[in-house]
């Protein structure tokens, strides 16, 4: 029984060091989360130098952590390992598609080190947080400069519905998918009913200027 005892040392040595892996895979996915976070509402408030460098932050953070996971292939695939690197995917996405008016490239998967599924999942949440921005033009009276945004959604959207493979090779990218469709649609009828407003005002507009100006007219 004496081998017994061995093996059963060298597996108890092996989970200690593989929970040890866990406890920091779950405390830097935490970490990449929150520096990601940051570089989102950077992004919303066109902070564009504080949004580039929290999203090298998050990036490098996700290296170490990819890194340490090399010889756990069941821990980079766990759960909260893939929502790290999704939330990487939607904030580096989301500041290429606004920032200096979408003329970012927006990056691959290769660039950033993270799986297909982790990306398209990323890109569905990237495009759904383009509404805040549809919103925030809206109440500024400026909905031509909104319309561009709605498009990038749209756009996104079409490519993902394309992605007819089973879930558990897309992460549930169909789930993502059917938000970011619910999140398209009502967005596009607040604009909708912006632009109509918009154009009722400018009628209005016109019309009272006319009915002020014959009455301004003297009489013949």
């Amino acid at each position: 029984m004496s081998e017994l005892s061995q093996i059963i040392e060298s597996i108890r040595g092996e989970l200690s060091a593989k929970n040890q892996v866990r406890d920091a895979t779950l405390n830097r996915s935490r970490e990449l989360i929150r520096f990601c976070a940051l570089s989102i509402r950077a992004v919303h408030r066109h902070e564009w130098d504080e949004a580039s460098t929290l999203l090298k932050t998050a990036r490098d953070a996700a290296a170490v952590m990819s890194a340490d996971l090399v010889n756990y292939a069941d821990l980079y695939e766990a759960g909260y390992t893939q929502d790290a690197l999704k939330e990487l995917a939607e904030a580096h996405l989301l500041y290429a598609f606004v920032h200096a008016e979408g003329s970012e490239p927006a990056p691959a998967p290769a660039d950033l080190g993270i799986p297909a599924a982790a990306y398209l999942n990323g890109l569905a949440e990237a495009a759904s947080e383009l509404r805040r921005f549809v919103l925030d033009l809206i109440r500024l009276g400026r909905t031509s400069e909104a319309e561009p945004y709605l498009d990038v959604m749209d756009d996104v959207y079409s490519y993902l519905v394309t992605m007819d493979f089973p879930d558990a090779l897309t992460g549930g990218l169909r789930r993502t998918t059917d938000a970011l469709r619910a999140v398209l649609e009502r967005t596009r009828g607040d604009l909708t009913v912006a632009v109509r407003q918009e154009e009722l005002q400018v009628a209005l507009t016109l019309l009272e200027q006319q009915v002020t100006g014959q009455s301004r007219r003297p009489a013949e």
